[in-house]
């Protein structure tokens, strides 16, 4: 939105014997000295912790109001008097105005935003630089030491040099863990990278970059478009992490379920994203749609039963999988097929495992992933609430209900139901659910197994999404994904290298499994 209120609380003076030492992003809050999500005032240049912390920015604009309050200024002095009430994220370089209850797009007659701006970055950057000069001279003096801490310090190196972060713009972990998950699995990222860019912006904002703001009146907006520039933002290397303000504004205009800084579910996000997504490239980029999808193998016709709202597009040729849904009335012995067309499949984790939270504790058996989707496709009675209307016996009967996997997905995506609702809140499953790394077999839960090659039921882990927390509307959401034979752990704007035993001992939350066939032979 466009502020009113700079002229009378942006009057900074660029000191930066003023400003913290270090980097910008791990700026301290001068009250509580938390370093999670550092707002500066840009009247003073005190920095607070955000709403989401411990809310000092916001306690520190409402301070200087009620301090004008107290004296009863006039009207004219109270006019005169700096407000307090902008402040810029240190790590998203985002301005918020308290007054307006908005983020700010528009800046002073003098260019202060932008300055401040450019000086947190430069900041910023110089920090990473020392950063990066620190771990050289480390791994250069540890030359004649054990080679494992020379192995651990290279490590560091690798990682910052290929793999690049997200910035949480506020309860933001949910989104970045899925973008990090979908831009680890190849044959899906391929395909938007390779796509031309589309410029939407013209007149006045050309060339500007656009904030986030739940009030902006742009309609131009693609979420296609800002997806793909996220995706190719990642794994070129750069030392800095990558804001998604961008893409995230895009959500807020066509997601309004998504509008807000508080936690989101993560499956929720992913799939608005992929539905939105899909009905996108259905639309105005069908043309461009179907020449990829051609070239890379990935044939598509208007009878798919995998096409999802009409034509499939690369989100059903890669996600796509059709399940048959047989119900049998328990009266007269009527059968009912239905095929149901599914992006991912979510899975009850047995109540019989509930309890048990930890791989290594010792009250009974282990639940698999295995477990989880034989309680999936099992034979199952409904209850009396759900009752099944037979076209037979004409009237509502007792039957049972059965799930066949017709036709698997390139990518299986699995959800396991870690949320459930009681009678006033909504809990967490902890549950640790074992789930394999590698060779996931698929054939036992398939319509038709016989039909199917010895490798095309095989699945290999490309990313997991995991939930930290007690519920969904807390916590935190970080991911695993492989990259190149080596698996990172995604923590926003933190990448580290991850070995394969902390992947398995991860609470799985969403997992994306490729077919093993596909890997070898699907190419963009």
């Amino acid at each position: 939105m466009e502020c009113p209120h700079l002229s009378s609380s942006v009057c900074v003076a660029l000191d930066s014997s003023r400003f913290q030492s270090g980097s910008p992003s791990s700026w301290c809050c001068g009250v509580c000295r938390s370093n999670k999500s550092p707002w500066v005032c840009l009247t003073c240049l005190n920095v607070h912790c955000g709403r989401y912390v411990n809310g000092h920015a916001k306690k520190h604009f409402e301070d200087t109001q009620n301090s004008g309050c107290h004296q009863k200024k006039c009207e004219k002095q109270e006019k005169e008097k700096p407000q307090h009430s902008v402040c810029m994220d240190c790590s998203s370089y985002s301005t918020y105005c308290y007054r307006c209850d908005d983020f700010v797009v528009n800046d002073t007659k003098m260019g202060l935003v932008q300055k401040v701006r450019e000086h947190l970055q430069s900041l910023e950057n110089s920090a990473l630089a020392l950063d990066r000069h620190r771990k050289r001279k480390l791994l250069e003096s540890s030359s004649n030491s054990s080679k494992l801490v020379k192995d651990s310090v290279s490590s560091l190196l690798v990682t910052a040099h290929c793999a690049t972060g997200l910035r949480n713009l506020g309860n933001t972990c949910f989104m970045n863990a899925i973008l990090q998950s979908l831009s680890n699995i190849q044959q899906f990222c391929c395909y938007f990278k390779e796509l031309p860019a589309v410029e939407l912006r013209s007149g006045k904002t050309a060339g500007r970059r656009m904030y986030h703001t739940r009030s902006q009146g742009d309609t131009s907006v693609s979420l296609v478009e800002e997806f793909r520039k996220t995706l190719c933002s990642l794994w070129q290397g750069s030392q800095t992490a990558f804001s998604p303000d961008s893409l995230f504004y895009v959500v807020w205009k066509i997601m309004p379920n998504f509008r807000g800084y508080q936690q989101q579910d993560a499956h929720e996000f992913m799939r608005y994203l992929l539905d939105h997504l899909h009905l996108e490239l259905q639309g105005n980029h069908s043309r461009v749609i179907m020449s990829t999808l051609s070239e890379g193998g990935l044939q598509s016709s208007p009878g798919d039963k995998c096409c999802i709202n009409g034509t499939s597009t690369i989100v059903t040729s890669v996600f796509g999988g059709v399940l048959q849904n047989e119900v049998n009335c328990l009266i007269c012995g009527t059968e009912s097929k239905k095929f149901d067309p599914f992006l991912d499949l979510s899975l009850d984790i047995p109540s019989q495992f509930r309890n048990k939270r930890t791989k290594n504790m010792e009250n009974g058996p282990i639940c698999t992933l295995q477990d989880c989707l034989r309680s999936f496709t099992d034979l199952e009675e409904l209850d009396d609430t759900e009752l099944y209307m037979c076209h037979k016996c004409k009237k509502r009967q007792k039957s049972t209900k059965k799930f066949w996997i017709q036709k698997l997905p390139k990518v299986l995506c699995l959800h396991l139901k870690r949320f459930h609702w009681t009678a006033y809140l909504r809990n967490k499953v902890d549950t640790y659910v074992e789930f394999p790394l590698r060779g996931l077999d698929m054939k036992c839960y398939l319509l038709e197994p016989e039909n199917m090659g010895p490798e095309s039921c095989l699945y290999d882990l490309a990313a997991v999404v995991v939930h930290h927390g007690s519920g969904v509307g807390s916590g935190h959401y970080t991911a695993y994904a492989s990259h190149e034979d080596r698996w990172f752990h995604f923590n926003d704007s933190t990448v580290t290298l991850a070995d394969e035993d902390a992947v398995a001992k991860a609470k799985a939350y969403i997992l994306f499994y490729v077919e093993r066939r596909s890997c070898r032979h699907v190419s963009f």
